[in-house]
């Protein structure tokens, strides 16, 4: 399964570069930049876990220990938490790096494009429009809209892509979709 998923991966990634290439005007992500991987609950499929798994595996001894001891310390802040929605940082991210780029999450490789989301009808944004980033010149933030004119017609949330009919030409079982740290915490 995680040989077709990467085969998916290199025709969904050549999709993703493209929209990334019609926004470019939109989008200020830099090699660097972090701050899609500072603050969230990172939704994976049971599919992707599985392979980010094989990304942490091929990590060095060192890096393994580092993100090894983020997840401990997730866990711990866990739970201590007591509010509804536990976001944080990602434990891959180790200074200001991906330490599994290659291997990352849907969620991941299309972060900071906007789309349009037709099943709950609005225009999703990135984050880092409210941080002077991706498309934050385009955003009237008391009007709440995005004046741009070509938003990205394609769902881009992690169940669309996987009905896609890309995904399905693929025939792939993504499995249940959990926060990454509840996988983690399985583990």
């Amino acid at each position: 399964m995680l040989v077709k998923y990467e085969n998916f991966l290199k025709e969904f990634d050549k999709n993703i570069a493209a929209l990334f290439e019609n926004q470019k005007q939109y989008i200020k992500c830099k090699k660097g930049c972090s701050k899609c991987c500072e603050k969230g609950e990172y939704p994976f499929s049971q599919l992707e876990f599985a392979y980010l798994t094989k990304g942490f595996i091929n990590l060095s001894e060192n890096r393994k220990i580092l993100v090894q001891q983020n997840i401990r310390n997730l866990v711990m802040d866990k739970k201590e938490f007591n509010g509804e929605r536990f976001e944080h940082k990602c434990p891959f991210l180790i200074n200001n790096e991906c330490s599994v780029y290659q291997y990352r999450g849907l969620i991941c490789r299309t972060y900071g494009i906007c789309y349009y989301d037709d099943e709950n009808k609005y225009v999703r944004l990135p984050d880092c429009v409210y941080n002077g980033l991706n498309y934050s010149e385009q955003y009237d933030k008391e009007s709440k809209s995005l004046n741009i004119e070509d938003v990205p017609n394609v769902n881009l949330r992690i169940d669309k892509i996987f009905e896609s009919d890309l995904a399905k030409s693929y025939e792939l079982n993504y499995g249940e979709i959990r926060p990454m740290l509840e996988w983690l915490e399985q583990k």
